[in-house]
C-alpha cells in the first residue's frame, strides 16, 4: 500500500520536473539552434581571417622539345618568337617544356609554378643565362624550391640582374620543366606576404580535410568493430581513399599525416591510389545495391567492370603514370555512367533514405571525378573551378556518414520492430507455445496455449504438464527430448475429446515446445481422403475410387455394368446445370437403394456410371440391372415445380480373370451402346466367352500389330470387278480392297483393319501404301488394262483431314502421273460434309492429275442434295442398303431411281453396290444405273486373277445372269475364256 504524498513533496516534484524539462529544451534545441545561427552570421557578416589576394599571372612563351641536350641559349632563341599564353596544357605529353617570362624587377618577389604534375624544374636569367636554380620534390638548389602543390622561384634582393632590370625594364626568366600527367603549365608572381597567407590557407585546408576525414573514418571503423559489420570496414577504407583523392585533386597529396611523401613514391602512389579508389567505390556500390540491380539490365555490365578491377590494379603498377591515366579515364567514365544509371534505377524503385544518402555521396564524388577527368582529357580547366576538391571530399564523406547513421537508425528500428513483432507473433501464434522446467512445470505459455488447456495464465503458472494431458504423457515426452534433438509426440487430453501434436526440444536446460490441436486436421484428413475417391456432387465413387474397388475385387468372380443416362444433356441445356445436378443426385440415390453388400457404383463421366458387383453371378446381376433400369426410368424426378423423365441404358459383362479395368469398362461401354441403339428393355448382357470379348481381344491384338514399325508387311490388295450395265463386255473397271494376311494364311477383311488403324493412328500410313501400291500395279500392267476406265480406291476420313497426307498424296500422284488418270478416289458422304471447303480443295488438286472422284455410300448419310453442286464429283456410288433386296421394297427402287435421275442431270455416273442376285441387276439396268458391283458378278480376287479376262462380265458364272448381260450390249469381240474362281466369296467384302 503506497504512502500518502504531502503537499511539499508534490511541489518539489513539480519543480524538479520543470527544471529537467528546461535543461532538455536548452541542450536539445536551443544550444544547437544558437550554434547554427551564429555560424551562419559569421559566414555572412564577419571578416575572413584567411582571405588572400590573388597573385599576378605571367604571360609565357612555351615550346615542347624532347631533346634533353638542348642548351638554354638555344631554347631562349627558339621561344622568343612564340606567342604569349597564360597557360599551356601538356595533353599528357611527357616531353620537357621550355618557357620564358617577363617578371617585375622587384626584389623579394616570388614566381610560383602551381602545377601538381610538375616533377622537376630549372631556371636561368634570360639576360645572362646564369642558372637561378633547379628543384625536384626531394632535392632543390638556388632560388627554386617546392611550394604547395608545385614549385616557387624567389627573386633575391641582391641579384645584380634584378638591379639592372629595375633600371631597364621587366626581368626575363627562362625555365625548363618536366610535367607528368594531365598538367597545365602556368606562372604567378606574388608578393612575399600575400604568398605566405596563401600557403597558410593551403595547409589549413589540407589539415581540415585530413583531420575531418580521419576522425570520420575512425568513427566509422569504431562502428564497424562494435556492430561487427564488414560494410563499415569497407566504408572506412573508402573514406581514406576519398581523402587521398581529394588531396590529389587539391595538390597536397605530397604529404600524409604531415609527413612528406618520398619523391620516388609520388607518381606510383598516385596511380595506385586512383586504381584502389575506383575498385573500392565499385565494391561499395555492389555491396549496397547488388540485390536491387540483380534483375536489371545493369547486372552484366557491372560484372564486366568487376572483372576489369584486378587487371586495372596491375596496370597501375606496371604502366608509366602518363600512359596509365588514359586507361584509367576510360574505366572511370564507363563505371561512372554505369553506376549513375544504376543509382537512378535504384532510387526510382526504392524509397529508402539510406539509398538516397549513399546516392548523394556517390553523386558528389562522381561529379567531382567526372569534372576532373573531362578537364584533364579536354583541357577545360574551367570545369575544375566549379567543384572545390576539399568541399567535394568533405561533402561526399559527410553524406556517406549520414547514410551510415541512417543505416544504424534503421537497423535499430528494425531490431525494435522485430522484437515487437516477435512478441506479437508469440501472443498471436495459432499454435500453443510453452516453456517447461526439467520437472515439467510451466514457466511460460502464450494465449493460444491457455485457450487449448482451458485455463488462464494464473491457473497455468506453476502447474505441471501432466495435469492437463493423459497419464504417462509427461514421462514419454521427457524421455524423447533427452534422446532426440526434435521430439514429436501425438497426445490426447484427459477427456480424449481432443487430439494434439506436440513438438519439443531441450534448450539451455529448459523444454521449449509447440502444441498443435489436430482434432480438426484429423477430420479434414478424413474428408480429403473421401473427396479423393468420391464424386463431389453425388458422393458416390469417382473414377479413381471405383478403380480401387475393382483392383480389390479383381481376384473374385465379378460382374461389371456400364450405365448411361439417355438424353440427359437435354436437361442441362434446357433447364440448366443446377437441375441436371439435382437429377444426378437422385439417380445415384435410387441406384444405391438397389445395391447391397460389396456392390459399388462410381461416376466416370457426366452422366455415365460404372457398377461393380463382386461375387455376383451374371444372372443375378442381370436381374439387378433390369431393376435399376426400371427404378431410373419409371418414376419422374422432382426438381422444384418441374418433373423430369430419365431413361438409362446398361451394358453388363462378366469380368474374366486377369481382365484389366480399362478393357472391362470398354467392353461394357460397347454393350451399353448396343443397348441404347435398339434394345427396348435398355439392357445388353455379355456373358463369359461372348463373341464381344473375342472381338474385343482381336481388336486389341490388331491395334498392337498395327502399332509396329512394319505396319504394311502383312497387307495385301484384292480387287472386285465393277461391271458396266451399258456395255458390259467393253469395260474392265474394279475397286481396290485392303486385306491383311493372318499367320494361318486367311485374309482379314478391311473393316476391322480400318477401325484398328484409326485407333492406333496408322491409317495415314496404310492409305499411302494402298495408293502407291495401286498406282505402281497399274503402271506395270498398263498393257493388259486397255478396257479399264477407272480403278476405285477408298480414302479414310482421318487421312482426308490430314494436311501432311494430302501433300504426300499429291507427291505420289506426281510420280505416277500416267497411272493417276485411271484412278477414282472414293470419299464417303459424311467425310465430305465434315469439312466441305477442305474436301473441295482436295478434289480440285487431285483432278489436276486426271483423277476421278466418287462419292461413296451416297444416301446413307444426310443426303443433302445442296452440297452436290459444291463438289465436282464424277461418280455417285449408291449405298448398298438401298440395293440389297431392293425388289422387295418399292421405296428402295424409287430412291435409287431418283438418285440416278439426279446423277444424270448433274452429269455424273452411278455405281450400285451389293448387287447379290440377277433380279437386282435387271432392276438396276432398267432404271438406268451405269455400273453394278456385287457377289452376283464377282467377289474380290487377287490382282493376277483380274488380269485373266478383258471385261468384268467375264467373271459371271450364273447362266441366267449371262443371258441377261448378253442382252444389255453387243460385244465388240469374242468374250475371253471365263476364269472360274474356286474361292468362295467372303461375307461382307464389297
Amino acid at each position: 500500500m503506497s504512502m500518502p504524498t504531502s503537499p511539499s513533496q508534490a511541489t518539489r516534484a513539480r519543480v524538479q520536473h520543470a527544471l529537467e524539462a528546461s535543461l532538455r529544451l536548452l541542450s536539445f534545441y536551443l544550444v544547437p539552434l544558437a550554434i547554427a545561427l551564429l555560424s551562419l552570421l559569421a559566414l555572412v557578416f564577419w571578416s575572413n581571417q584567411y582571405r588572400t589576394v590573388e597573385g599576378q599571372p605571367l604571360a609565357l612563351r612555351v615550346m615542347a622539345h624532347p631533346d634533353a641536350t638542348l642548351a638554354p641559349r638555344q631554347a631562349l632563341a627558339q621561344v622568343t618568337g612564340l606567342p604569349e599564353v597564360l597557360a599551356r596544357e601538356t595533353r599528357m605529353s611527357p616531353d620537357p617544356l621550355w618557357f620564358s617570362m617577363l617578371a617585375e624587377a622587384q626584389a623579394g618577389m616570388v614566381i610560383e609554378f602551381p602545377s601538381r604534375h610538375m616533377t622537376e624544374i630549372a631556371c636561368w636569367d634570360g639576360a645572362t643565362m646564369r642558372s637561378l636554380g633547379s628543384s625536384t620534390r626531394s632535392v632543390s638548389s638556388g632560388a627554386l624550391a617546392p611550394l604547395r602543390a608545385g614549385f616557387a622561384l624567389t627573386l633575391a634582393s641582391g641579384q645584380g640582374a634584378i638591379q639592372a632590370a629595375q633600371a631597364q625594364g621587366p626581368y626575363s626568366v627562362l625555365c625548363r620543366a618536366v610535367l607528368i600527367g594531365p598538367a597545365r603549365l602556368s606562372a604567378t608572381q606574388w608578393q612575399v606576404d600575400d604568398l605566405a597567407l596563401a600557403v597558410q590557407q593551403f595547409h589549413r585546408k589540407s589539415g581540415l580535410l585530413d583531420g575531418g576525414m580521419i576522425v570520420l573514418t575512425l568513427f566509422v571503423l569504431t562502428t564497424a568493430l562494435i556492430n561487427r559489420q564488414a560494410l563499415y570496414v569497407l566504408l572506412a577504407g573508402w573514406l581514406i581513399l576519398n581523402l587521398r583523392m581529394g588531396a590529389l585533386s587539391a595538390g597536397w597529396d605530397i604529404q600524409w599525416l604531415g609527413q612528406v611523401v618520398p619523391d620516388r613514391w609520388l607518381l606510383p602512389g598516385r596511380a595506385l591510389t586512383i586504381a584502389l579508389y575506383a575498385i573500392s567505390t565499385l565494391t561499395l556500390y555492389q555491396t549496397l545495391f547488388r540485390e536491387r540491380l540483380a534483375n536489371t539490365r545493369y547486372r552484366a555490365p557491372l560484372r564486366f567492370a568487376e572483372w576489369c578491377c584486378l587487371p586495372l590494379l596491375a596496370l597501375s603498377v606496371l604502366l608509366p603514370y602518363h600512359i596509365f591515366l588514359p586507361v584509367m579515364w576510360g574505366f572511370v567514365a564507363y563505371g561512372l555512367v554505369l553506376m549513375t544509371l544504376g543509382l537512378v534505377n535504384v532510387m526510382s524503385q526504392s524509397r529508402m533514405r539510406v539509398a538516397f544518402w549513399f546516392a548523394a555521396s556517390f553523386a558528389v564524388t562522381m561529379l567531382s571525378g567526372l569534372a576532373e577527368v573531362v578537364a584533364a582529357a579536354l583541357g577545360l580547366r574551367d570545369l575544375t573551378g566549379l567543384v572545390n576538391s576539399v568541399t567535394a571530399a568533405l561533402a561526399s564523406s559527410l553524406l556517406a556518414a549520414l547514410a551510415v547513421a541512417e543505416q544504424m537508425r534503421q537497423e535499430t528500428e528494425q531490431r525494435i520492430a522485430a522484437q515487437a513483432e516477435l512478441q506479437h507473433t508469440y501472443e498471436a501464434m495459432p499454435v500453443g507455445l510453452f516453456t517447461l522446467d526439467p520437472e515439467g512445470n510451466f514457466l511460460s505459455a502464450n494465449p493460444t496455449m491457455h485457450r487449448m488447456l482451458g485455463a488462464d495464465a494464473a491457473v497455468i503458472a506453476g502447474k505441471n504438464f501432466q495435469q492437463f494431458f493423459a497419464d504417462g504423457v509427461w514421462g514419454t515426452l521427457s524421455g524423447l527430448v533427452q534422446d532426440q534433438p526434435d521430439a514429436e509426440l501425438r497426445i490426447e487430453d484427459r477427456t480424449g475429446a481432443h487430439c494434439f501434436l506436440v513438438r519439443a526440444t531441450l534448450a539451455r536446460g529448459k523444454i521449449e515446445g509447440v502444441l498443435q490441436d489436430t482434432t480438426e486436421q484429423h477430420k479434414a484428413t478424413e474428408q480429403l481422403r473421401f473427396m479423393a475417391n468420391n464424386d463431389a456432387l453425388t458422393k458416390v465413387y469417382n473414377r479413381r475410387g471405383i478403380e480401387r474397388v475393382f483392383e480389390q475385387a479383381c481376384f473374385k468372380p465379378m460382374t461389371l455394368a456400364y450405365l448411361d443416362l439417355d438424353r440427359f444433356k437435354l436437361i442441362n441445356d434446357l433447364f440448366g446445370h443446377l437441375a441436371g445436378d439435382e437429377v444426378l443426385k437422385q439417380v445415384c440415390e435410387r441406384i444405391s437403394a438397389v445395391l447391397s453388400g460389396d456392390q459399388r457404383i462410381g461416376r466416370v463421366g457426366g452422366d455415365e456410371f460404372v457398377i461393380i458387383m463382386p461375387e455376383t453371378s451374371i444372372r443375378v446381376a442381370a436381374l439387378i440391372c433390369r431393376c435399376l433400369v426400371g427404378r431410373i426410368g419409371n418414376t419422374p424426378y422432382r426438381v422444384g415445380d418441374k418433373a423430369f423423365h430419365v431413361r438409362g441404358s446398361i451394358g453388363l459383362i462378366e469380368v474374366q480373370p486377369g481382365m484389366q479395368m480399362k478393357d472391362a469398362v470398354s467392353t461394357a461401354d460397347r454393350a451399353c451402346r448396343e443397348a441404347k441403339s435398339g434394345h427396348r428393355d435398355g439392357l445388353v448382357v455379355y456373358e463369359r466367352n461372348s463373341t464381344a470379348f473375342v472381338e474385343r481381344e482381336a481388336e486389341l491384338n490388331l491395334v498392337e500389330r498395327l502399332s509396329a514399325n512394319d505396319v504394311t508387311a502383312c497387307m495385301v490388295l484384292e480387287m472386285q470387278p465393277i461391271m458396266s450395265l451399258k456395255m458390259p463386255y467393253d469395260s474392265m473397271n474394279f475397286e481396290v480392297l485392303l486385306r491383311m494376311r493372318e499367320a494361318d494364311g486367311t485374309l482379314l477383311a478391311a473393316g476391322p483393319i480400318i477401325a484398328a488403324a484409326e485407333k492406333s493412328g496408322r491409317m495415314g500410313i496404310i492409305d499411302r501404301w494402298v495408293l502407291s501400291t495401286t498406282l505402281s500395279w497399274i503402271e506395270r500392267n498398263a498393257d493388259m488394262l486397255v478396257n479399264t476406265q477407272f480403278v476405285c480406291m477408298n480414302l479414310s476420313g482421318a487421312s482426308l483431314n490430314d494436311e501432311r497426307f494430302i501433300q504426300d498424296t499429291i507427291d505420289i500422284l506426281r510420280r505416277h502421273r500416267d497411272a493417276a488418270s485411271r484412278l477414282c478416289m472414293e470419299i464417303t458422304e459424311s467425310v465430305a460434309l465434315h469439312d466441305l471447303n477442305n474436301t473441295r480443295r482436295f478434289i480440285d488438286q487431285v483432278r489436276n492429275f486426271g483423277v476421278k472422284v466418287a462419292l461413296d455410300d451416297f444416301g446413307a448419310g444426310y443426303t443433302s442434295f445442296a452440297y452436290l453442286k459444291e463438289l465436282p464429283a464424277d461418280i455417285l456410288k449408291i449405298d448398298g442398303n438401298f440395293i440389297v433386296n431392293m425388289n422387295a421394297h418399292p421405296a428402295d427402287v424409287a430412291i435409287v431411281e431418283a438418285i440416278v435421275k439426279l446423277a444424270v442431270n448433274l452429269g455424273m455416273k452411278t455405281i450400285a453396290e451389293w448387287a447379290e442376285d440377277r433380279a437386282t441387276v435387271q432392276t438396276l439396268a432398267d432404271i438406268g444405273v451405269d455400273y453394278a458391283q456385287g457377289f452376283v458378278i464377282a467377289s474380290s480376287m487377287a490382282p493376277d486373277i483380274l488380269l485373266t479376262v478383258s471385261s468384268a462380265a467375264g467373271f459371271i458364272v450364273d447362266e441366267e445372269l449371262n443371258l441377261l448381260v448378253s442382252s444389255l450390249g453387243t460385244p465388240v469381240k469374242a468374250s475371253a475364256q471365263v476364269a472360274v474362281v474356286d474361292e468362295a466369296p467372303v461375307a461382307g467384302l464389297h
